[in-house]
């Protein structure tokens, strides 16, 4: 069976100009994703003082729930914990053993000043291996847990049911499974050691500072304050403009990305220059934006260097009077210049950091939620042992949206081996018909049976097994010809392949390539028409041997001669197996043996080609206007 989503259902079409508001809005999403998550911290940058922090609405409980992947990984988490925990008392102990050390100087003392720098040196040896094992750690840390994650995620994305997806835009999808991931990652990476050390750091120093001199660490307070007053006003102002910028940005990108996917019509209408004046005046304001942004993340940098500087002059200040009044020495002074500087720097890293820390567990609490999301249906446990392909669908209704019916009292006997034909106009259920058979929705009422069965008694991978489907929009991996046609069967041998290969009419076209079978198609087979991606399609459905088969639209986007080619694999495909033909071109239902004709979720008329022309009614009707041009 090819395992390809089915098309999107009655009902759920969007209207053109809905399309590609809906197209643009995704779009700008994405791109606002993309250009808002750089790596590092800084304006604009995830935990930097101009970015947009997100906020999940239930951080306990998600917070709760994330700490649970932790307990697989208690080792690394141990080992971070201590080496942080190392750096940290190191960083503590040397502004202390260096004013020891100046003070050695000042009193002749060799000795003590000979021990002071031995152990200096010891202190930034050891911190430097702390770091790399810190940094170790938390990237193995990071990785171990988002392995996880991206496992447990993938597997319910395998398991959701049709309807998610069709109700979801691909691309928020896959923003989880990356942006949202990454988010988490980087946030283990980059900032679960540093907010430790930052606490501990911030801790650990007041409690220094207040032994060595209260009054000097109250003094230094005051450039803590401004710091912090200064860093939140700015924090502020950029974040506007980030938010500004990034929206302009994303409108430019989506902008341009319409116009070069649309260059032949405004090329074909002359508006050229209407584009290029739009394309202007959104990059004249994007520019003015990004100058006033980098103007305001550059300066961010020298105006907290002439805060701690100014911190710096006046514990040099009050330290020097203190020192002269002997209430503290001068190597008190210089321990709390580093304290100072080690005071300011966590506060500044942690007001970050639970930016990306909030960042991050919203991104957890959208991965989460996709996760809790109900897998496929997967009742029954009855097997299908040679099917014989006798379908019965019996009063079924149903409907996508509540309030909005597709399918009414719908009833269709199908008998083993018969070739079916569904025709009708967009809209009157003949998809929805598929996707009930397939169990890609449930029904409301009413029931479906193969071979007597109720399909909902059948496991859901023995009825999928049994039936194939060659959409109209063929899905195409990125592996060989040969891997592609083997999707239905990995077991099967080449002998079988070829074979399939053949009674599809695309065997030729393969061995005249270079590498034959083994030519590897890229983006899911770009360089092949549109046709050869369908026979490809029906030589896999071939090769799955299905007793149910579905073609819908097989034939409808390719020309004359590709349908006469595609028809004939049909032909041989159909062979011995139940066939139910979804079609607008009726000149591929003629042989059918029966046709029936839909109209807004209801059975209108039921016969063959020529009876149903005979009929003059529906058929008839849209007969007319497909081959000889009149309106219905």
């Amino acid at each position: 069976m090819e395992n390809k989503r089915a098309s999107v259902p009655e009902g759920f079409e969007r209207r053109p100009e809905e399309k590609t508001a809906f197209a643009r809005k995704e779009l700008k999403q994405a791109v606002a994703q993309t250009v808002s998550f750089r790596p590092g911290r800084g304006p604009g940058r995830p935990g930097g003082p101009g970015a947009e922090v997100e906020k999940a609405d239930n951080i306990k409980g998600t917070a709760s729930r994330l700490l649970q992947y932790f307990s697989g990984a208690k080792k690394q988490l141990a080992g971070l914990i201590v080496s942080v925990i190392a750096v940290t008392l190191l960083a503590l102990a040397a502004p202390a053993m260096q004013g020891a050390a100046i003070d050695s100087i000042k009193t002749h003392d060799w000795p003590l000043l000979y021990r002071c720098a031995g152990l200096l040196l010891g202190i930034f040896v050891v911190n430097v291996g702390a770091n790399l094992a810190q940094s170790l750690l938390a990237a193995r840390l990071s990785q171990s847990i988002v392995r996880r994650m991206r496992h447990d995620l993938f597997r319910k994305i395998d398991n959701l049911p049709i309807a998610y997806l069709d109700t979801h835009s691909g691309g928020d999808i896959m923003s989880r499974m990356t942006n949202d991931v990454e988010n988490v990652s980087t946030t283990i990476s980059q900032s679960l050691g540093s907010l430790v050390s930052g606490v501990l750091t911030l801790v650990g120093t007041v409690t220094i500072m207040f032994l060595y001199c209260w009054q000097l660490t109250l003094v230094t307070m005051f450039s803590v304050i401004l710091t912090v007053l200064v860093t939140k006003r700015m924090s502020d102002v950029m974040r506007k403009v980030f938010r500004k910028r990034s929206a302009l940005l994303g409108e430019l990108n989506g902008h341009s990305e319409e116009m070069i996917t649309g260059y032949r019509s405004i090329v074909a209408y002359n508006k050229q220059g209407d584009v290029t004046r739009e394309f202007c005046e959104t990059s004249d304001a994007l520019a003015k934006v990004s100058v006033k942004a980098e103007i305001l993340g550059g300066s961010m940098g020298p105006i907290m260097n002439c805060i701690s500087n100014i911190g710096f002059v006046i514990v040099a200040a009050f330290g020097g009077y203190f020192a002269y009044t002997g209430l503290i020495t001068i190597g008190t002074i210089s321990a709390f210049i580093i304290y100072a500087k080690q005071f300011s720097r966590p506060i500044n890293e942690i007001a970050q950091i639970y930016g990306a820390v909030q960042t991050a567990v919203a991104g957890a609490e959208r991965v989460f939620a996709l996760m809790d999301h109900p897998d496929e249906d997967n009742s029954g446990e009855l097997p299908l042992r040679e099917t014989r392909g006798e379908i019965s669908f019996r009063h079924v209704n149903f409907s996508y949206v509540p309030g909005k019916q597709v399918l009414h009292d719908f009833n269709l006997e199908i008998r083993p081996g018969q070739k079916i034909a569904l025709v009708g106009a967009t809209g009157s259920g003949k998809t929805t018909v598929v996707n009930l058979l397939m169990r890609f929705y449930p029904v409301d009422s009413g029931e479906i049976r193969i071979d007597g069965v109720n399909i909902y008694d059948i496991k859901r991978d023995e009825l999928r097994r049994n039936t194939a489907i060659v959409l109209q929009d063929t899905f195409l991996f990125s592996d060989t010809v040969a891997g592609n046609i083997k999707y239905a069967d990995r077991d099967a041998s080449d002998a079988r392949m070829r074979k399939a290969a053949q009674m599809s009419n695309i065997a030729r076209y393969i061995e005249r390539q270079p590498d034959g079978y083994d030519t590897y198609l890229t983006h899911a087979g770009e360089s092949l028409s549109h046709g050869q991606r369908q026979l490809l399609a029906i030589a896999r459905a071939v090769l799955a041997d299905p007793k149910i088969l579905i073609l819908d639209e097989a034939t409808s986007s390719v020309d004359t001669r590709t349908e006469k080619n595609i028809q004939d694999a049909m032909v041989n495909l159909m062979k011995n197996r139940t066939s139910v033909i979804i079609a607008h071109r009726l000149s591929t239902v003629r042989d059918a043996d029966l046709i029936v004709v839909m109209d807004h979720g209801r059975v209108v008329e039921t016969g063959s080609h020529e009876e149903l022309l005979a009929k003059r009614g529906v058929y008839h009707a849209l007969y007319q206007t497909q081959f000889e041009g009149k309106t219905t």
